[in-house]
């Protein structure tokens, strides 16, 4: 198969200090990728080297099969047919919506300008503003603008660092949905980073989890989430409760609760120590005077709330869509099927 970004083996150094390390990452044509982690885990650093802004150090950079960066060939950003979105839009303030969409319509002639941005302005839904400036529009129109520009002379790759973290949080996820239908449509091959687990479920196809410029994992939200390698990305895309068990056989572990059974098979060895990763959706409980698991805290989350609870001197979280008081007792069932083992 031919991907449209290929990195392999990247490496990055400033000043002897590695910022990326051995870093191999595959995006198809018209696929949505998610970098996603901490503050300073390297996700910026990575779409700057993708761009051409900054030189890498070893490794193999390519678009569409051709060499973008070899530690030898290094092809120059405004050959690589590569656009890129930035938190504050850069757009030019003196320049109408229509004159920033055609900034980078090189080559083109008058008319052919005028329908290409005409086009572009259809395609975000702001037909009627081509003749503002940006002052005069909301956050959420600068970045549809932004977006238009960037995608009026059609490039390979379409590079976005944080473009939803200046949109107010009541528009941000319809402006997700709208930006993300657009890119589907037009075929867009896009890298996008973000700290938001949200946004990233929200638009992406696939998601690599980054932490101390490496990928610990890349794939599909629901194989990260429910099918992390490490707890590292286990505890980056959602909470969970941990408990200490010992492996007794292919799907049974011993924990201080007894005996627990999953049909998922885990590759841990027969009487090796482990843990087991309960997300909340696994912890059901529900209203038992009789039962020794107590409610300590709630947390209402909008549809339902979360709760922690405390059996056994252990505390595990639960989601539920039930009301329950402070102090009050609950029984616990555990739903086994798809716990992780670490």
């Amino acid at each position: 198969m031919s991907f449209a970004l290929s990195v392999q083996n990247l490496t990055y150094k400033y000043d002897s200090q590695i910022i990326l390390k051995f870093l191999s990452l595959d995006v198809k044509h018209g696929e949505i990728l998610c970098l996603l982690g901490v503050s300073g885990c390297g996700k910026t650093t990575l779409l700057k080297v993708i761009a051409g802004l900054l030189p890498l150090t070893s490794g193999v950079l390519s678009l569409n099969s051709r060499i973008l960066d070899d530690g030898k060939c290094w092809l120059p950003p405004e050959r690589r047919n590569i656009g890129m979105i930035f938190q504050d839009y850069a757009l030019f303030p003196h320049l109408t919506v229509a004159e920033n969409i055609a900034f980078g319509l090189h080559n083109m002639s008058a008319n052919s300008k005028v329908n290409r941005v005409n086009e572009m302005l259809m395609m975000v839904r702001l037909s009627n503003y081509a003749s503002r400036f940006p002052h005069q529009l909301s956050g959420g129109q600068q970045q549809r603008i932004a977006i238009a520009r960037s995608l009026a002379y059609k490039p390979d790759l379409l590079l976005l660092d944080e473009p939803f973290s200046n949109i107010d949080p009541q528009v941000r996820y319809e402006l997700i949905s709208e930006i993300r239908k657009v890119f589907k449509v037009q075929g867009v091959t896009a890298i996008f980073v973000t700290h938001s687990r949200e946004e990233a479920f929200a638009f992406a196809d696939k998601m690599a989890i980054m932490n101390h410029g490496m990928i610990e994992q890349c794939g599909l939200a629901s194989e990260l989430y429910y099918h992390p390698v490490s707890r590292f990305v286990a505890d980056f895309l959602g909470v969970g409760s941990y408990l200490s068990a010992r492996k007794i056989s292919k799907y049974k572990y011993q924990t201080e609760f007894g005996v627990i059974e999953t049909q998922a098979y885990q590759h841990v060895y027969i009487n090796s120590d482990c843990e087991l990763l309960l997300r909340p959706e696994q912890v059901q409980i529900k209203s038992d005077s009789g039962s020794n698991a107590k409610v300590l805290e709630q947390q209402f989350m909008g549809g339902y709330s979360r709760y922690m609870i405390e059996l056994n001197g252990k505390k595990l979280l639960s989601n539920s869509y039930e009301d329950f008081k402070i102090g009050q007792m609950v029984s616990v069932k555990l739903d086994t099927q798809d716990i992780l083992v670490f």
